[in-house]
Formats: structure tokens, sequence, C-alpha cells
């Protein structure tokens, strides 16, 4: 077995990034002071499927590598987060784990946001990390499903991160499941699903809650966990593309102050310091008097709740909340850590049930079988960013003209927090700039 810092480097060289999320380098996680691991399939939001088919499809190898993982941290546990609804998965891992004494399943309920680490960490292990911080504080890490099937791929196969697990669902013929190669556009990995079922098609990357919107040009990244395609003219759609400027005219006119954002509010219901619903008053009354309130925007994780359901208005407290945080930053603000308040008594009945979800943002009728083939799609020509992760850039390491295989280095990781880029096909580099390589099969 190797040692830690032979991970590490590994996980570097092989372009290994949190492949849910934003990105952040699995390598920069990895730790001796870890006493628990944690495996999250949980995957929370409407309409993606791909965590709970990949760990039902390659389990053995997962929780392979999860107590490999384990036992160069030092950890004593690893815990395979997951919803009970997942049945096909859960017995897939039960078969599985049962030949590991220090792996278990945390099955939790079918509730949104509970993907989210922070509330994953607090339902595995009942620890309730700081606001501000970071699951190392807690001697926590967690990966999820894909960052440690990649991982067991560089360290068991030495094959580095080419393709990217993608659901393609929604107004589409052939929902499914695809291996998709890195820099591949949206136009041509949504043609490898099927036929698009409307004429005027949005795309939203990644899920309805968190995801952003794309457009046929956008190409799929290590962190692209889904498109969903959806008509143009569907509240989804809508409520992203909304004018800032007109929610904060909304909020000093609208907003009753119920309080119902910031009751269901998952970060508060753990303690943390952020209310919605002050946000809003002191944005509706111009109220600077109370600058912590602002601050406290920093402790916001984004799930939306607050906006996409709990609102009984329709406002936009995510949205004005993100512009304070974004604020926050720029004028380098550091909102620090925070004890946190007692957990709310409450809290289990203001879980967000996900089927409940989907009905509030008229997405039932999508969520249908999107099955999952365990193979790579062919792609004509990709277009792979340098920058697919949190800190610096790759390094391309190619030229324009030379022939490439999949697989190998183009760009090697820079200075600093950075990971190593790999050709995703077989063929000639045809274009590099300082955002890019395209390469031509």
């Amino acid at each position: 077995m190797m040692d830690l810092k032979t991970l590490q480097k590994t996980a570097r060289e092989n372009g290994i990034v949190g492949a849910g999320g934003a990105g952040f380098p699995a390598y920069a996680k990895m730790t001796d002071k870890a006493d628990t691991v944690i495996l999250n399939c949980v995957e929370c939001e409407p309409l993606l499927k791909l965590h709970r088919q990949l760990l039902a499809s390659h389990a053995p190898e997962i929780v392979s590598m999860l107590d490999e993982v384990r036992q160069i941290f030092g950890a004593k546990e690893a815990v395979i987060g997951i919803k009970s609804e997942y049945v096909t998965t859960v017995k897939a891992l039960e078969e599985v784990i049962k030949d590991y004494d220090h792996v278990r399943m945390e099955q939790v309920r079918p509730a949104y946001p509970m993907g989210d680490e922070v509330i994953l960490i607090y339902e595995a292990t009942g620890r309730v990390i700081h606001p501000g911080g970071l699951p190392a504080d807690e001697h926590v890490v967690v990966y999820n499903v894909e960052t440690m099937y990649n991982l067991y791929q560089a360290v068991h196969q030495s094959n580095p991160v080419t393709s990217k697990v993608v659901s393609i669902v929604g107004e589409i013929d052939n929902p499914a499941t695809l291996r998709i190669p890195v820099g591949t556009t949206v136009k041509e990995a949504v043609a490898m699903a099927g036929s698009i079922t409307t004429d005027e098609p949005a795309f939203l990357m990644g899920g309805p809650m968190m995801g952003r919107m794309g457009n046929e040009n956008t190409l799929i990244t290590k962190t692209t966990n889904a498109i969903i395609i959806l008509d143009r003219s569907h509240p989804v759609i809508m409520k992203m593309e909304k004018n800032l400027n007109v929610e904060r005219r909304k909020a000093s006119s609208a907003c009753c102050q119920c309080r119902t954002c910031t009751d269901l509010c998952s970060r508060h219901a753990l303690g943390h310091p952020i209310e919605p619903h002050r946000i809003m008053r002191a944005v509706a009354n111009q109220d600077v008097s109370d600058l912590s309130v602002f601050v406290n925007s920093a402790f916001c994780s984004g799930c939306g709740i607050c906006e996409k359901y709990a609102c009984p208005q329709g406002l936009s407290p995510k949205t004005i909340i993100q512009e304070f945080k974004a604020g926050l930053r720029s004028a380098g603000v550091i909102a620090g850590k925070p004890d946190p308040a007692p957990v709310k008594e409450d809290r289990e009945y203001k879980k967000v049930p996900v089927h409940r979800l989907a009905s509030k943002l008229g997405l039932t009728k999508y969520d249908v079988p999107a099955p999952f083939e365990d193979t790579v799609q062919k792609a004509g020509t990709v277009r792979i960013l340098l920058s697919q992760h949190i800190g610096a850039p790759a390094k391309a390491i190619v030229n324009k003209g030379d022939r490439v295989s999949r697989g190998q280095m183009i760009a090697e990781p820079a200075e600093g927090l950075s990971v190593g880029i790999h050709a995703s096909i077989d063929g000639t580099v045809s274009d590099l700039t300082d955002k890019y390589i395209e390469i031509r099969g």
C-alpha cells in the first residue's frame, strides 16, 4: 500500500478533483489528521442519478479504494452516506462492505440538501462544522463517488481523468447517463444521448437548485454532473434568468418577514448565523446599522431552499445573499469562524423532501430512468480547459500540431494548488491558447 505523499502525488498528476462540486483538488484534502473518511452518495439535487448509478456498477472498486484511503490517512472509519431510497445501490453496497470491518453505511432521508458536506457530516457523525470552517477542522474528509472511482483508476489502473459521467435528462427522447470525454460541447454530448423534444431548449448545467445556465457551446469539464434540458419558458429557467435589480425592488415591496426562508434554511438549523429574512429586511429598508447581517451572508451554502422552495412570495433571497458574498470576497472581508448556536430541536421536521421539491419546481415528469452506459462515448473534437479546478490553471506542455493519445498529460500542474490535464481523445492539437487546448480526433 502506498504512503500519503505518494497518494497525493498520484492524485495531483492524474488530475483528480472534486467531481461534483467546485473542483477542489483531491490531493489537497489528503491528511493524516482525519479520523473519518466519508463517501458522499447522497446526490440530493432532483433528477441527478450518476453517483448512485456509478456506485451500484463499481461498488467493489470504490469501496476498496475508500478503505485504502482510510488506511493511508490512518482514519478509524469510513462512512458511506447514501439515501435510503437508492435501493439498488444499497443492496450492491451491502454485498461488498460485509468484507470491510471499518466501513459502514449511513442511510439518510431523501431530503434536500442532504448532499451538502456540512449537513452530511452531521448526519453521519453528529459533528457540527463551525460556520466558515472546513471538514478537516473536525478531522473529517469527504469525497464524492466519482472522485473516489477516479482515484481507484489512477492508483490501480494508471488511468488519469479523461471523461466525466453526466446525467442528460429533461426534454430529451432518450434520457441517459453517459461517460463523455472532457472538452466535449453540450451540443455534441446531448446528441450522444438522443434528440431534444422542445423547440426552444435551455441547458442547465448541474442541478436545478445550484446549477448554472449553459448553451450548446458550453464545454464538459471534470465537474459537470448533469445537463438538464428544459423549455426556455420553464419556471426554473425563468427564475435563473431574472434581473437582480428587479429582485431587489421586489424585496423592498413584497417581503412580509414571514421567516420561512430562515426557518427552512439547512445551515441555520445547524446553528450557523445565517438568517435570510434579516438580510431581506435590511435590503428592503436600506438598513446598514447592523453590519453583522451582511457579514453573516458568508455562511450561506447557496443551496437555494429559501429562494426556490420556501418563499411564499417567490422572492430571491439566495440571489441577493450571493451578491453580498461576492462583495465580501472582493472587499477582502473575512467572516471568521464563530461558534455555532445549538442545533435546532425541530431540525428533523424541517427537512425538504426531494419529491416535494421536484414537484414545486415542476420537474416531476422528468424524473424517469436514465440508464447508465458504462463506456466512453466518441467525440470528434474536444476543447479542454486548462482551469477546471480551484487553484492555478495547468500549464500546457504540448504545441499546436502535436499528435497526442488519450490519457497523455497535455498540461502539467502549475505551482501551488493545481492538477494535471490530460488528452480525452486521440488526435492532433489543432488550437492552443492560455485558456484551452483543442484536439481534433
